[in-house]
C-alpha cells in the first residue's frame, strides 16, 4: 500500500496566503520526513463564496523542491479548460522537474462558472476532453502531428519537449458518475476514486469500472488510487472536535458548488446533517478506528494507493500536523503490512 498526502490549497478569504503557503510546505516536509510516498494537489478556478486557492501548476512545481523522493501529482487538472499544446508542454516540463516521478491526474470538472470562463459549451465538454487527451498523447509520442479545431490548429508539428516517463506519465482519470468511470477505464491508466462518494456508491462503481476494463480488454490497473478524508486523534470524539467543523465546511462548499448534483446515487446529498454525511464517507477516530474504516477499500476494492486529506480550509496547521504524526506513528506501519 502506498500512502500519500493530499494537500488542500483552498483557504478562506481572510487567510494570510503567504502564511498558509508556509503551512503547506510544513505539511509536505512532515510527510517527506516520515516516509510517506506521494503528495498531490487539486485545482479549481474562480472559487466561489469564502474560498480562494493557489493554482495547481506553480504550486506543484514549487512543492517539488520540498518533496524529496515523494511522487508528485495533479489531483486533478481540469483538462478540457486548457489548450492541449499548453497542457502537453506543461506536463512534460513537470515530469522533468519531478525527475520522472510524477502522476498526470485529470478530470472533466462540473462547475458551470469554470466551463463558461474558458468557453467550453454544454454538449462539447466530454467530446473536447477526449479529443484533447488523445492529442496530448500524440504530441508526446508522434513525430508529426496535425490537428484542426477552433481552439487549436497544428500543421505537421513535432513537440520537442517530452516527458521523462515513456510513453508518458501515468494518467489517472477522476470520475463521479458511471459513464465517466467507463471513460476512465477506456482512456486512462487508472480510475482516480474521489473522496466524496459514500462507500456503497464506490462498491457499486468498482463493478462498473472492472466490467468496462473487461469489455475493452484491459487488465486491472497497476495502481488503484483513492483520496479519503481522514483525521486521526486519540479517539473519535477528539477527532470530531478537531476536524469536524472544517470538514463539514468543505462539504457545505461542495453542496453550494453542486458537487453532489453530479453524483450518481440519490443518497449523495451534501446538504444533510454532518452525522448523516459522515456515514460510509469520512474516516475519523483513533488509528485503530481509522484502520478499520479504511479496510474495505483494499480488501474489497483493491485500492493500493491511498491519498489522505487531513486538512481543510480554516483548520489550524497544528491540528493537521497532530493527525499526520499519529498517522505516521501508528497507522502508516500497519498500512505498510498490506
Amino acid at each position: 500500500m502506498k500512502v500519500g498526502i493530499f494537500i488542500t490549497n483552498q483557504q478562506r478569504l481572510d487567510a494570510d496566503m503567504i502564511s498558509k503557503f508556509d503551512d503547506q510546505i510544513t505539511m509536505v516536509h512532515a510527510a517527506r520526513d516520515r516516509g510517506w510516498d506521494s503528495v498531490m494537489f487539486g485545482q479549481h478556478y474562480l472559487n466561489e463564496g469564502d474560498n480562494q486557492a493557489l493554482q495547481i501548476v506553480p504550486f506543484l512545481a514549487r512543492m517539488a523542491a520540498e518533496a524529496g523522493d515523494m511522487q508528485l501529482g495533479l489531483g486533478i487538472l481540469l483538462l478540457n479548460l486548457h489548450n492541449p499544446v499548453y497542457t502537453a508542454e506543461t506536463i512534460a516540463s513537470l515530469d522533468i522537474i519531478c525527475r520522472g516521478n510524477f502522476i498526470f491526474g485529470i478530470g472533466l470538472g462540473y462547475r458551470d462558472v469554470e466551463f463558461d470562463a474558458f468557453g467550453v459549451r454544454k454538449g462539447e465538454r466530454v467530446k473536447k476532453f477526449e479529443a484533447y487527451l488523445d492529442l496530448i498523447k500524440r504530441l508526446w509520442t508522434d513525430e508529426s502531428v496535425s490537428y484542426d479545431s477552433p481552439e487549436c490548429k497544428l500543421d505537421n508539428v513535432r513537440m520537442n519537449i517530452r516527458p521523462v516517463q515513456k510513453p508518458y506519465p501515468p494518467i489517472w482519470i477522476a470520475a463521479n458518475n458511471d459513464p465517466a468511470i467507463q471513460r476512465a477505464a477506456r482512456l486512462g491508466d487508472s480510475w482516480f476514486i474521489n473522496p466524496h462518494a459514500a462507500i456503497d456508491t464506490i462498491r457499486r462503481q468498482v463493478d462498473v469500472y472492472n466490467a468496462e476494463l473487461k469489455n475493452v480488454g484491459k487488465p486491472a490497473p497497476r495502481e488503484l488510487p483513492i483520496v479519503k478524508e481522514v483525521f486521526c486523534a486519540k479517539d473519535y470524539a477528539t477527532a470530531l472536535e478537531m476536524a469536524g467543523p472544517y470538514l463539514e465546511g468543505k462539504y457545505r462548499v461542495y453542496a453550494k458548488w453542486g458537487q453532489d448534483k453530479v453524483m450518481p446515487d440519490k443518497d449523495e446529498d451534501f446538504s444533510q446533517s454532518f452525522e448523516q454525511l459522515s456515514k460510509g464517507r469520512f474516516i475519523l477516530g483513533s488509528p485503530e478506528e481509522c484502520y478499520e474504516g479504511l479496510r474495505p477499500y483494499w480488501e474489497e476494492f483493491g485500492v493500493n494507493h491511498l491519498l489522505i486529506r487531513t486538512n481543510w480550509a480554516g483548520m489550524p496547521v497544528y491540528n493537521s500536523l497532530s493527525s499526520m504524526r499519529m498517522i505516521s506513528d501508528e497507522l502508516l506501519p500497519e498500512l505498510r503490512k498490506i
